[in-house]
């Protein structure tokens, strides 16, 4: 859909930009494609204290369990691989937030499926050893992204919604953020649900 005033880039902390409209069409009908294929592997995560996350989740290069990566499944079978084209794009997304992408080499990504009452509490991406850019690409439904600060789960925070195409990439002093999704908005997006592929280094 064509926007009558284009959507503006957004800067939501120190090195920390939302690029809006940044996968295009073509580009996402390929990452709904794959994520399909990759859908299968896919898990509700259970975390340490017995909860278990209402996204589902699938990994790619690396598995993650909380609070740590493997390259085996929970079953022991092998993780499924990163590919090369998707290392790509997580470069170019780098560039595009950030003028260059530098030397970085994403390895893993995680792909979380949300249903309209999925959501994502306020958590740090910090089980890497690395503390390159997290690379966030959104499909389907908007959400709801909650970003915040570096030192608690609580405010200040700022909400902005996630249309299906939209980028976000944090790094630097933004690296190690707070970020949640509290809400998806059904029925705006065409792949019933909402899908976030996020790409990383994990360093290891």
């Amino acid at each position: 859909m064509l926007e009558l005033i284009p959507r503006r880039r957004v800067e939501l902390g120190p090195g920390a930009v939302q690029v809006p409209d940044w996968v295009d069409a073509d580009t996402q009908r390929t990452l709904v494609a794959a994520c399909r294929e990759w859908a299968p592997g896919s898990r509700h995560t259970r975390m340490p204290n017995g909860g278990v996350m209402s996204v589902r989740t699938v990994c790619l290069g690396w598995h993650w369990r909380p609070y740590r990566y493997s390259r085996t499944l929970d079953d022991g079978s092998p993780v499924l691989p990163f590919p090369e084209w998707l290392r790509d794009l997580g470069r170019r997304a780098v560039a595009a937030a950030y003028g260059t992408a530098g030397d970085y080499t994403p390895d893993v990504a995680l792909v979380n499926f949300y249903d309209t009452a999925a959501k994502m509490g306020m958590h740090q991406d910090k089980d890497e050893r690395s503390l390159a850019p997290v690379v966030s690409l959104s499909l389907g439904d908007t959400g709801v992204f909650r970003f915040g600060n570096t030192e608690t789960r609580g405010r200040p925070w700022t909400d902005v919604e996630l249309r299906s195409g939209d980028l976000v990439v944090f790094g630097g002093e933004s690296r190690l953020a707070y970020h949640g999704v509290p809400k998806i908005l059904p029925g705006t997006g065409n792949i019933g649900g909402r899908l976030n592929i996020t790409l990383r280094e994990s360093g290891l």
